[in-house]
This record gives structure tokens, sequence and C-alpha cells, in this order.
């Protein structure tokens, strides 16, 4: 199977935040979807190991910042490229305001936002889907949407191929070597928490 034929499904990036026991946290993910529009329901799948997911799991509130094209890879490596376990993502931001539901959601590099309560979720294993009904949700700018497609071919740095004696792999996300012969089956990015079938052998 080619599973690189995946990578022809366009994507919007968004980043997903949520806050609970008084700590705010957001995350890039590529999997909202409006689901219904009567009544207005998105669903957004997130991957266990993020931080986000438990806060979401927890209060049953996220928002949706719609990332637009003016966003730059620095953007990309605050939400995504380091672990809200670790880190105030939105520390020194200064392009934020909070929905009616408490949560933060970001007014710069972004066009629009969405606030979303959770009404139902489905395990997926590694995922879970949050479907959510939509609470309020407004349009902040006019800029271009960013998709996957536009990250990968303009704000992603292009990275040189790095030799090693014992091979490798790296992540088609993010860039992430892994020095080895054999990538094991259940590895995980440490840097943007994909999974082994997001590694080209280099």
């Amino acid at each position: 199977m080619d599973s690189n034929a995946l990578y022809n499904i366009e994507y919007g990036l968004f980043v997903v935040s949520a806050r609970s026991d008084n700590k705010d946290n957001g995350c890039i993910v590529n999997t909202v979807v409006q689901v219904t529009s009567s009544p207005a329901r998105i669903s957004v799948t997130i991957n266990k190991q993020n931080f986000t997911h438990d806060m979401i799991l927890n209060t049953g509130c996220f928002n949706v910042s719609v990332i637009s094209q003016t966003a730059d890879f620095e953007f990309f490596k605050r939400f995504g490229f380091q672990s809200g376990r670790d880190a105030d993502k939105f520390a020194g931001l200064s392009g934020t305001k909070r929905g009616g539901n408490g949560v933060i959601y970001l007014t710069e590099n972004v066009n629009a936002y969405i606030s979303a309560k959770v009404i139902s979720t489905v395990d997926l294993g590694t995922h879970t889907m949050f479907i959510a009904n939509v609470t309020e949700c407004a349009t902040l700018s006019s800029d271009p949407s960013m998709t996957y497609s536009h990250y990968h071919a303009n704000v992603k740095p292009k990275h040189e191929e790095k030799s090693s004696a014992s091979g490798g792999f790296r992540c088609k996300i993010c860039g992430y070597i892994y020095e080895g012969d054999e990538l094991p089956a259940d590895f995980v990015c440490p840097i943007c928490k994909h999974g082994a079938d997001d590694f080209e052998k280099i």
C-alpha cells in the first residue's frame, strides 16, 4: 500500500486550544471538520499524547483558531514542536482573547475562531475524536487559510539530507531524524508526535 497517496487529501491547519486547572494550552492539528450545519457541529481528532487532548477530555470545551497564510515557521514551532506539559505556549503572545467559554483563542496569524462544546467522543486507539456543538464563532481577517500543502511548500524549511553510517528515517511532518537501520513500528516523533507511518527512510 502506498500510504503517500493519503497526502493528496487536502487539509487545513488549526490551533486547538483548551483551559484546565487555570492553565492554557494549544496544539497544531489538521483534523478539524464541519460535520453538520444545523445544528452547527464540528469534529476534531487529537493524539492522546498531546496535553491538549487531556484538557479537552477533562473540561469538554475547546476553541479552534483557523491559521492563515500569514503564519511563519516560528508560529508552528511554538504550538507544534513543544509540549504544553513543559512550556507555556502562550507566554509573551499578545494576539489572544478569550471566548465566552473562557478558553483562549488567537487573533493574529488566523482568520477565524470557533468555540465548541463536546457532545460525544470516539476512541480511535492512538487518537480521540471529539464531536462538538459550535457555541460561538467569528471571522477575524480575510487572509486565506493555511493548508497542509501550502505549509509544506512555503513555510516548513527544507531539510538537507543527513548522512549516517547506520542509516536513518526522517519525519515527513517536522523533519526530525531518527538514526538507525530499523524504525520501531510504535515509534512516535518526539517533536510533532506523529507515528512511524509518517517517517521516510533516508
